[in-house]
């Protein structure tokens, strides 16, 4: 039965982004390759890196099609990799060839990092609430490009401090201090003010919510890009992985709830990290290297190529 004209057909595509840190250069290989095969976007929602990644994927599109949102993705990895570059948290070469991959946990500086956290509050830590993202994401951000008519509707999501729950961004809305939100870990940065109201890491209301791609109609498709491991073999030890793990299980069962209350009508398409992500310890969340970084990316792009053999 053809669609009545008030009813046009239902084709539109919706694009669910986990956080995760570094970890979220995973997503942007499986974005940049669903891109290179002309994946229609409509709607986004992200959080943490994973809004980061909308954001360029949202102004890129209107700025050249997929291959300007492939451009504005890589562009804003290659600034982590640039930034981290000049970060004393990285591990030496003989660390590398000691215990292998990118963990950076045997760094002194981690090990510190590690302490401070269990000893002091992030005010104490960094009084003067200094993120080092603001510096890298200010001139990346091109509000008249997000709220082009032609830009997908994007959402960024964070979670208020006061009320515990999810906090939604539109295009409009869209700025540094709102992205910083998204990723604002609360044991590392304070929380980030917007309009009289704090803001911590979106993930912890949802990662990602699906509520905003659902309205106010849902979409014909939703793919779901994860950028944390659902699975976890062995317990964690330290402190630090503990809480890690308790944000990992707390945020992976309120999507789980979300995708149980999909409508039957949504087809959902889900692209899976953990054979990436794995062995890779929590201090790797905080590499910035171009090598990690790109070693991620590649995986995130043979993920996509999988799927679709």
């Amino acid at each position: 039965m053809n669609a009545k004209p008030s009813e046009p057909a239902n084709n539109r595509v919706a694009l669910a982004l986990q956080g995760g840190g570094s970890h979220g250069a995973f997503t942007w290989g499986v974005v940049d390759r669903l891109l290179e095969d002309g994946q229609r976007i409509d709607a986004i929602c992200g959080v943490s890196s994973g809004a980061m990644i909308g954001v360029m994927v949202t102004q890129g599109l209107v700025r050249g099609g997929p291959a300007g949102a492939r451009a504005d993705m890589r562009r804003l990895w290659q600034r982590v990799a640039q930034a981290h570059s000049l970060s004393p948290l990285q591990a030496a070469p003989l660390e590398r060839w000691l215990w292998g991959g990118w963990d950076l946990s045997n760094s002194v500086l981690w090990q510190g990092m590690e302490m401070a956290m269990r000893m002091f509050s992030p005010a104490q830590i960094n009084p003067f609430g200094h993120n080092p993202m603001r510096a890298l994401l200010e001139d990346l951000i091109e509000p008249h490009l997000l709220t082009d008519p032609a830009a997908p509707r994007l959402t960024v999501a964070a979670t208020d401090v006061v009320t515990g729950q999810a906090a939604f961004f539109d295009n409009a809305s869209i700025d540094v201090d709102v992205l910083c939100a998204s990723a604002c870990l609360p044991f590392v940065f304070p929380a980030v003010e917007i309009n009289g109201r704090a803001y911590w890491d979106g993930g912890y209301a949802g990662n990602p919510p699906l509520g905003p791609l659902l309205r106010p109609h849902p979409p014909a498709e939703l793919i779901l890009v994860r950028a944390q491991a659902a699975h976890r073999f062995g317990v964690p030890t330290t402190p630090t992985e503990i809480t890690n793990r308790l944000n990992e299980i707390a945020c992976q069962n309120v999507l789980t709830a979300e995708l149980a209350a999909l409508p039957a009508s949504v087809k959902l398409r889900t692209y899976h990290a953990d054979e990436a992500l794995l062995d890779l310890p929590i201090s790797s969340k905080l590499s910035g290297e171009e090598a990690f970084l790109e070693e991620l990316f590649e995986s995130g792009r043979a993920a996509a190529v999988r799927s679709q053999a």
